[in-house]
């Protein structure tokens, strides 16, 4: 099956997708992005993911493309024509082109709209079972890390010094030693008496879609869990540790800095959370379900 792109308004070749070399998320890094996984041909916490992609393009004061009804008609058209079962679905919305100027042009400019997928197969992930490796590096990002801007060298930076490190992470660390976030994922610990702490969602860090569903799924089970800040050495006593993202799911971290976590075992926790988390969004790919979600949110 030939692979299809969405491209302002056409879907096309995913060979031959391109946006003009004026369009300021070429030039400027001037727009955002979401990435949703689909598992059994439905996105999960697709609701979630389009306020997120709605919130950062108010805070950039970039218009929707297209009506939220539109997309999603054309995001699960573009999965349809792929045949993507289990994956990826990316949509990137930039201010648009215009001629290159720091200020933004006119209203006359239209925002552009590109989505592509991606196959993954989940449960095939020996990182689920086996757990990672993570490093710690400095968080060197801009101040408003809460919009999904496409904006990600920094990011990028620290996850190819994690890549060199053979770690499949970098939990960024600000200048008090406390961890902020994972270079694409949120990160968590487990204190030794069982309490989930995550950083507390601000301008620092990315609110994630999936570190919601844990918060809220850890909140049904009765979970105790905290939202504040905890540093290198905390993580390093911690029982468990795992970082939650929409291509990480809940990814048992064994390893910081060459230190193992716990025992250096993916920890009972965490896998207790990955297997709620997996029948979470197995439910969320069925119709009825993911209609009585959407109703009830």
């Amino acid at each position: 099956m030939a692979r299809e792109a969405y491209v302002n308004g056409r879907f096309v070749a995913h060979d031959a997708a391109a946006v003009h070399i004026e369009d300021r998320g070429y030039q400027f890094a001037d727009g955002v992005y979401e990435v949703v996984p689909v598992v059994d041909g439905m996105p999960v916490d697709e609701k979630d993911h389009l306020d997120r992609l709605e919130r950062s393009l108010r805070e950039l004061s970039i218009r929707m493309p297209v009506g939220r009804r539109v997309l999603e008609l054309k995001s699960r058209e573009l999965v349809r024509r792929n045949g993507l079962a289990n994956g990826l679905l990316y949509m990137q919305v930039t201010r648009g082109v215009a001629p290159r100027n720091h200020a933004f042009p006119g209203d006359g400019v239209r925002p552009s709209l590109v989505m592509t997928t991606k196959r993954m197969d989940f449960a095939a992930m020996d990182k689920f079972r086996d757990g990672v490796g993570v490093i710690t590096a400095p968080d060197l990002r801009w101040r408003r890390c809460d919009i999904k801007t496409t904006g990600l060298l920094p990011n990028c930076l620290a996850k190819q010094q994690a890549a060199e490190a053979g770690a499949y992470e970098a939990w960024l660390v600000d200048d008090a030693g406390n961890v902020t976030e994972g270079s694409s994922s949120n990160a968590w610990i487990v204190t030794k008496d069982g309490v989930l702490v995550t950083r507390h969602a601000d301008h620092g860090i990315l609110r994630g879609v999936t570190r919601q569903t844990i918060l809220k799924l850890a909140a049904e089970a009765d979970l105790g869990f905290e939202e504040r800040p905890f540093s290198v050495a905390e993580a390093h006593e911690a029982k468990e540790a795992f970082v939650t993202s929409a291509t990480s799911f809940v990814t048992p971290v064994i390893r910081l800095d060459d230190r193992a976590i716990g025992n250096g075992k993916p920890g009972l926790l965490t896998e207790r959370l990955l297997s709620v988390y997996r029948r979470y969004a197995a439910a969320g790919s069925d119709p009825a379900e993911t209609e009585a979600r959407s109703a009830a949110a």
